[in-house]
């Protein structure tokens, strides 16, 4: 246990003297604030292109914002937080295959299945503390300039939608362990991610999917119900299970 929590440690340093964690930090605080913003001044930007519109014969109606309005944005603007995610840390693996120093601690007696749930740990934790800061923001300011009561099942739309993060970071981990470089772990994850949501495309599909967790203004408006994402979380838990188990024996077999 303490081999373990010494790499955790170590693996938390790295994020910090790297900068990462300070740039998705921030990222993600300005994401936060860009919801509520972009809500705010819509009714000001409509407002300027509205003589513009006219002349080209087209009627401006008022527009109205509310907290909705920024949930909007919110869920436009969490899978590009995702994206930076996953390329700012697709290096947790490669970069140490490069340098060699995961010879080191191995050889101290740090066993290999410790490095990966180290890895996977300090992932999750820095996506957690990320994404949470931006939904924590976007509330705030909702609950300030509006009413988050206008929306519906929101704490549990906000989980599905972390639930889906974790999902592509054991995604990330699975082709971490098996390439060497970047691109394969981008290429991978991307390949997978974007394959289930073609998938979830498909009406019959759609339930199974785990990228359906991501279908949070529905549940926002009512248009759907949790209970409705039952098969779309089990499949998800059942992914990451596995992405997790397979990872550890390829990684016990990789050459460094």
């Amino acid at each position: 246990m303490k081999t373990l929590m010494a790499f955790i440690k170590k693996e938390w340093m790295e994020q910090i003297r790297s900068s990462r964690l300070m740039i998705l930090g921030l990222l993600f605080l300005a994401f936060g604030i860009m919801n509520p913003a972009i809500a705010k001044i819509t009714p000001w930007i409509m407002e300027m292109l509205a003589e513009s519109m006219e002349e080209a014969g087209l009627a401006v109606l008022e527009v109205k914002v509310d907290a909705m309005t920024s949930w909007t944005q919110f869920y436009k603007n969490v899978p590009m937080a995702l994206i930076a995610f996953v390329l700012m840390q697709s290096n947790v693996f490669t970069k140490e295959y490069q340098s060699g120093t995961l010879i080191l601690a191995l050889t101290k007696g740090l066993e290999r299945y410790k490095v990966v749930l180290a890895k996977i740990i300090v992932l999750i934790g820095t996506w957690t503390a990320g994404y949470w800061l931006c939904y924590g923001v976007t509330y705030a300011y909702n609950a300030y300039f509006w009413d988050n009561s206008i929306a519906s099942h929101l704490g549990i739309a906000a989980v599905f939608w972390w639930l889906t993060g974790v999902w592509t970071i054991c995604l990330m981990i699975l082709f971490s362990v098996m390439g060497s470089s970047n691109s394969t772990v981008l290429l991978g994850t991307g390949g997978i991610f974007f394959t289930v949501y073609l998938l979830s495309l498909i009406p019959k599909l759609k339930e199974y999917m785990p990228t359906q967790l991501m279908d949070g203004m529905n549940l926002l408006m009512k248009a759907t119900e949790p209970g409705e994402y039952t098969k779309s979380l089990i499949v998800a838990g059942l992914t990451m299970m596995v992405c997790f188990i397979i990872s550890i024996p390829l990684f016990n077999k990789r050459r460094l």
